[in-house]
């Protein structure tokens, strides 16, 4: 079987030489049919000139797609989904954290039957926060998506090409693809995969983008959030009548008092921050059909280096291609 190598690119100039280095080794040592898909996501270094320069000298088995800017990790692997030609499709990050000696785990997991490999990284070289932080956000997940996945985090991951498609046919503004293609999944499993530290450049993930990105991933796949905010207004109404109740009762029997009422403002205050926090939670969903019927582009695709694509044709609601622009 073909595998098709998908790498979204950010600002990695530092990690590029090494990591096609490595990445053309170890397919070269599977002795399997491959090709390499770059996507280059608007970066302001170096990056897109050391994926041409690779492309051209690996012609037939590299390729690049420069996107219009940054339109983020996802939607570069999306518009790489678009234009991959092979059975087994492989993802990877560029910034060597994920090994891609690792990429022959995967395969050999997938050579079972299996149609989803995830990896869950195992002895990650993080921040004590990162990690801590890691493991809530998945527990959480879990909890509320009700997905068999030990780490979302991991894009080092094998799907089908059945499952790519079903995922190109989804046709969502934004979209969490893990857990888009553990979906889709008719025997999905896991294996343990490395973790080394980064060696150059910066994470592009900030707090506020993990948090983003997993809002994104819960009001995705989930309605839980909002039944679980549901059951807690009922919760709130029904202690706040019996609270009204009691006073009324007190009264009666002992009489007015001023003491309590800072006690009131207590409860007031979180009332109030109970609502304010479910009116957030259903802007989210909102917000997100706002996106969806904008019906705007989820990625635009500016050149393409080292090749023909594989799909010419985009759909123009999804995705816009300046075809002319192409380059051998």
């Amino acid at each position: 079987m073909k595998v098709s190598v998908v790498v979204p690119v950010y600002n990695e100039e530092g990690n590029l030489p090494e990591l096609i280095q490595r990445l053309t080794a170890v397919m070269d040592a599977l002795g399997r049919s491959y090709e390499l898909v770059f996507v280059d996501d608007g970066s302001r270094d170096r990056s897109l000139e050391i994926l041409e320069a690779a492309a051209r000298e690996r012609a037939g088995r590299m390729r690049v797609l420069e996107l219009a800017r940054n339109f983020g990790q996802h939607q570069a692997i999306l518009a790489a989904f678009e234009n991959v030609t092979g059975d087994v499709i492989v993802t990877l990050d560029a910034d060597l954290q994920n090994p891609p000696e690792e990429i022959p785990k995967l395969l050999a997991k997938f050579d079972e039957g299996y149609d989803v490999v995830g990896g869950v990284r195992q002895n990650r070289q993080d921040s004590f926060l990162r990690k801590a932080a890691s493991r809530l956000v998945n527990r959480a997940t879990t909890l509320i998506t009700r997905m068999r996945l030990t780490d979302f985090g991991c894009m080092l991951r094998a799907y089908s090409r059945e499952v790519v498609e079903e995922i190109n046919r989804c046709d969502e503004a934004s979209t969490f693809i893990p857990a888009l293609g553990q979906s889709f999944a008719r025997r999905p499993t896991e294996v343990a995969v490395a973790h080394a530290a980064r060696r150059h450049g910066e994470s592009h993930y900030s707090l506020y983008r993990l948090i983003r990105l997993n809002f994104d991933l819960m009001t995705g796949f989930s309605l839980v959030p909002l039944q679980v905010f549901g059951l807690m207004g009922m919760a709130v109404a029904v202690g706040g009548v019996a609270f009204g109740v009691f006073l009324f009762v007190r009264r009666l029997i002992v009489g007015a008092e001023v003491e309590g009422v800072f006690t009131l403002f207590a409860i007031l205050f979180t009332l109030l921050g109970i609502a304010m926090a479910g009116l957030g939670l259903v802007g989210e969903y909102v917000g997100r059909i706002y996106l969806q019927v904008r019906g705007r582009p989820r990625f635009r695709v500016r050149r393409f280096y080292g090749g023909e694509v594989a799909r010419p044709v985009l759909d123009s609601r999804r995705s816009e291609a300046t075809l002319d622009s192409r380059l051998p």
